[in-house]
């Protein structure tokens, strides 16, 4: 189910690239745990989403010579992500510094705070093979929990608490522009990885 919802949403996405201005895209989960997607919410329950391609630069390139692509690819396929989701959260989270550290304390590739590493099994968050494993079990963990790549990506920038609380994305600016910016940088590296 979460692979369908990550499909959809990256096709509503695509085809929403090709006209900024009217790329207001909607979203549910409903009581089955389908998700359902539309340009043109015709009931309340519908939430926006995001605004796709819009205020949100192209996605950055790692630097010459980064050879974490290989780690990337198949450390997603093993959590059943997609690699260019892998990648557009490590560009949004530390543009592609394995020794990033922030102000709150989230460390390495994937800004892994301290308890969550704990929690996924990593002993050094600072290794990359470490935290991009580690990463990507905790947001294949969101993934499967919301049923909702955008409520996903929410959960893993402000933490699934919020994302209860709220019912869906927080009203904080910071959540909202990450979840727009990976999911840019997401349909950006799309054709960075095999099938």
């Amino acid at each position: 189910m979460a692979r369908l919802a990550l499909g959809l949403v990256l096709g509503v996405g695509m085809l929403a690239g090709a006209d900024p201005a009217a790329a207001q895209i909607y979203t549910f989960v409903d009581e089955q745990g389908v998700t359902h997607f539309t340009n043109q919410p015709h009931q309340p329950v519908y939430e926006r989403m995001v605004e796709v391609g819009r205020n949100v630069p192209h996605a950055p390139k790692p630097p010459d010579g980064w050879e974490w692509e290989g780690l990337i690819g198949i450390t997603a396929r093993q959590q059943g992500l997609p690699p260019a989701l892998v990648k557009a959260v490590i560009a949004a989270e530390s543009d592609f510094n394995p020794e990033a550290v922030s102000r709150a304390g989230a460390q390495g590739l994937m800004q892994l705070m301290p308890g969550t590493a704990a929690s996924m099994g990593i002993s050094d968050p600072l290794r990359p093979d470490e935290n991009v494993r580690g990463g990507s079990r905790y947001l294949a963990e969101m993934i499967a929990r919301y049923g909702d790549l955008s409520r996903a990506l929410a959960a893993y920038n402000a933490g699934p608490a919020a994302v209860d609380r709220y019912g869906g994305i927080p009203p904080y600016r910071e959540t909202r522009d990450y979840v727009r910016r990976v999911l840019t940088y997401y349909r950006d590296y799309h054709g960075d990885f095999g099938r």
